[in-house]
C-alpha cells in the first residue's frame, strides 16, 4: 500500500520557519473563554477561504457508538453556541437521546484549534423561527423536501421533492416544519490549542463550575 499520499514529517528547516507562529502568551491572559473563542473567530473570517463558522459536531448513537460530521455553527454568547438542523436527522435522534456533544473548530490558515464539550438543549420555537425566516427560501423549501438521513433512490427523486414543495408554497412564505429546530451548546469545557514548532503545541484548557470559569494549562 503507498504512502505517497501521506505529507511527511516536518523536517527541522520546516519548524524553524514558524518558530515565531502563535508565540504571543498574552493571548491567554484574559479568564472568559467565550470572549477568546469570539476574538479567534473573527480572525479566523479574515484568513478561511470559507466557512470559518465550520465546525464538526460529536454525538453518540443509541448502541454509545461516536457519529460526527460538519455543521456551522449560527450563533455564540455567553448562554452557548447555536446550530440548527432536522430533529428526525440521525443527529437530532441521538441528540434527542443523549443531550451531550462535542464539537471542534480548526483554522488551517491560524494553525489553531478549538474544542468544546458540553450538555445540549433545544432553542425556543421563536429563535428557530427567526433564524428559519433568515434563510434563502430556496433552503427553507429544502428543508420541506428532504427527509435527512434518510435512504433516498436516487437524485432526481428528491429533485422531484423539491419542486413538489415549491409548487406548494408558490406566492406565499415558505413557514419552518416542525421538524425542523436549533440546539444549543452549553459549555463545560472549552481548550484552544496553537500550532508550535516541533510539535510542542500550546493548550489551555478552561472549565466551568458553580463560581465560573478556571483555566489549567496542558502539556502538548
Amino acid at each position: 500500500m503507498s504512502h505517497s499520499v501521506i505529507p511527511p514529517s516536518p523536517s527541522h528547516d520546516d519548524y524553524a520557519a514558524q518558530l515565531a507562529a502563535n508565540a504571543d502568551d498574552t493571548v491567554y491572559d484574559g479568564d472568559n473563554p467565550v470572549a477568546l473563542f469570539i476574538d479567534w473567530l473573527a480572525q479566523a473570517r479574515q484568513t478561511e477561504p470559507n466557512d470559518a463558522n465550520a465546525m464538526t459536531l460529536a454525538t453518540v448513537d443509541a448502541d454509545g457508538m461516536p457519529d460526527a460530521r460538519i455543521v456551522l455553527l449560527k450563533d455564540i454568547d455567553a448562554d452557548g453556541l447555536t446550530f440548527f438542523s432536522n430533529t428526525q436527522s440521525a443527529k437530532g435522534q441521538e441528540l434527542a437521546d443523549r443531550p451531550v456533544a462535542a464539537l471542534v473548530f480548526h483554522w488551517k490558515s491560524l494553525r489553531r484549534q478549538v474544542r468544546v464539550r458540553g450538555v445540549v438543549e433545544p432553542v425556543s420555537a421563536a429563535e428557530a423561527d427567526a433564524y428559519f425566516a433568515s434563510r434563502a427560501r430556496e433552503s427553507r423549501i429544502g428543508a420541506w423536501a428532504s427527509d435527512q438521513s434518510r435512504p433516498l433512490d436516487s437524485r432526481a427523486q428528491l429533485e422531484q421533492r423539491v419542486q413538489e414543495q415549491t409548487e406548494r408554497f408558490e406566492g406565499q412564505d415558505v413557514p419552518r416544519p416542525a421538524h425542523w429546530t436549533g440546539w444549543r451548546l452549553k459549555p463545560q469545557s472549552i481548550e484552544f490549542w496553537r500550532d508550535r514548532a516541533f510539535r510542542l503545541h500550546d493548550r489551555m484548557q478552561f472549565r466551568k463550575d458553580a463560581e465560573g470559569w478556571t483555566k489549567t494549562r496542558l502539556y502538548p
